[in-house]
């Protein structure tokens, strides 16, 4: 028997590969019991992540590169050290960022959330790091984020000058659009030119309006009613000023980050699953399995929106494979997912515990194990 597990991390508790891990440990058992003459099946784990939380300890766990630590501006100014990875194939080398490790809204306390305030500043040391290191390829997940600076923060850390009337760079954060007036990319890293981006973005929102950066997004990141119509009004001079298209789908995201990565450095902006699935070589990996696995912490209607589990179970599909997933809790409403190419779910919880016993690492992977050992009873 041969078995494909890329299931995504579950939040606060595993990795994507210490998931994997618990659920090869569990079919292992199963098998040694009820096959004991027979070879071990063939398990393959593929970590996998949709773009956000989880994407760099995915790629670089799934591909065999390595993380990196690097101290930059944290959102509101304090030195914060920041994982990253990188991904060398022996031709071209591929930095994997996450935007929230330096400007990520699980940064700050609640009472600590201004967009006004907030700054990009440190994902662009980030990628200036990163080019230092010889990358020119760039992944980056922009979910979770603290900020609404359309971006400029990281620009002016790759170099790209944001001024105003006075010819003065204008004030980190959100409240120094109030004071743009012109935009320079003359003393920009050369190396720039050098490097294509592809950015895993899930949302659609356009830059401003009322399905907009601010309007959706901000008042989570601890903008007034006032703040946003104010934060509206700038982004969109900014936009016109930097004569990009703000109605693009994703512009958007992560506080117009979407914006700033496709106008000035000329990104693509993709599904964060799909970016995934690809550089993992997933669809290879599955073609001559008996069956795949997948999973998440919580199973619901959402799972249905470009989240990983369903991504794999979209390419599975394509080769007439069975799908089994595994999740530590599911929604009344979790059931639309068997719509979606997944054939069964399986909560993994062995009894009543609080959330954080739940979510202890230890009991979570024996949960996982013990319930994948369940299962495959049955299927061997």
């Amino acid at each position: 028997m041969k078995v494909v597990i890329a299931i995504d991390s579950f939040k606060g508790s595993m990795s994507s590969l210490e998931a994997g891990s618990a659920i090869a440990d569990g079919i292992r058992r199963a098998y040694e019991r009820n096959n004991n003459t027979k070879a071990l099946p063939n398990i393959d784990i593929c970590p996998i992540a949709d773009g956000g939380e989880g994407t760099v300890d995915a790629l670089v766990e799934g591909m065999r590169g390595r993380i990196m630590t690097s101290l930059v501006t944290g959102p509101l100014g304090e030195p914060t050290k920041a994982k990253w990875g990188i991904i060398d194939d022996g031709k071209a080398k591929t930095a994997v960022i996450e935007m929230a490790e330096a400007a990520g809204i699980a940064l700050l306390k609640k009472e600590q959330l201004n967009p006004f305030e907030t700054t990009t500043y440190g994902v662009g040391e980030l990628i200036k790091t990163a080019i230092t290191e010889g990358c020119r390829r760039f992944i980056i997940g922009i979910g979770g984020s603290s900020t609404n600076d359309g971006g400029v923060g990281m620009l002016q850390a790759l170099g790209y000058a944001f001024v105003d009337g006075n010819a003065k760079p204008i004030a980190r954060g959100a409240k120094g659009l109030n004071e743009l007036e012109s935009i320079s990319g003359e003393h920009r890293l050369q190396e720039l030119s050098e490097c294509t981006f592809q950015v895993a973005c899930d949302v659609k929102n356009p830059l401003c309006g009322n399905m907009g950066c601010s309007a959706v997004y901000g008042p989570q990141k601890g903008a007034t009613a006032v703040m946003i119509e104010q934060m509206d009004a700038w982004l969109a001079h900014y936009a016109k000023l930097s004569a990009g298209d703000m109605d693009y789908p994703g512009s958007g995201a992560a506080g117009g980050m979407g914006f700033a990565f496709r106008t000035f450095l000329n990104a693509s902006l993709e599904p964060g699953i799909e970016i995934v699935l690809e550089e993992t070589k997933l669809e290879d990996r599955i073609k001559d399995v008996d069956i795949v696995i997948t999973g998440e912490g919580r199973m619901d209607s959402q799972t249905i929106m470009g989240k990983a589990p369903v991504g794999v179970a979209s390419l599975a599909k394509k080769y007439g494979k069975k799908v089994i997933a595994f999740c530590g809790c599911a929604s009344d409403d979790a059931s639309v997912v068997n719509d979606h190419g997944i054939d069964a779910y399986f909560t993994i919880l062995q009894g009543v515990v609080s959330l954080d016993e739940a979510l202890e690492k230890t009991t979570a992977m024996s949960n996982l194990s013990k319930t994948a050992e369940q299962v495959f009873n049955i299927i061997m």
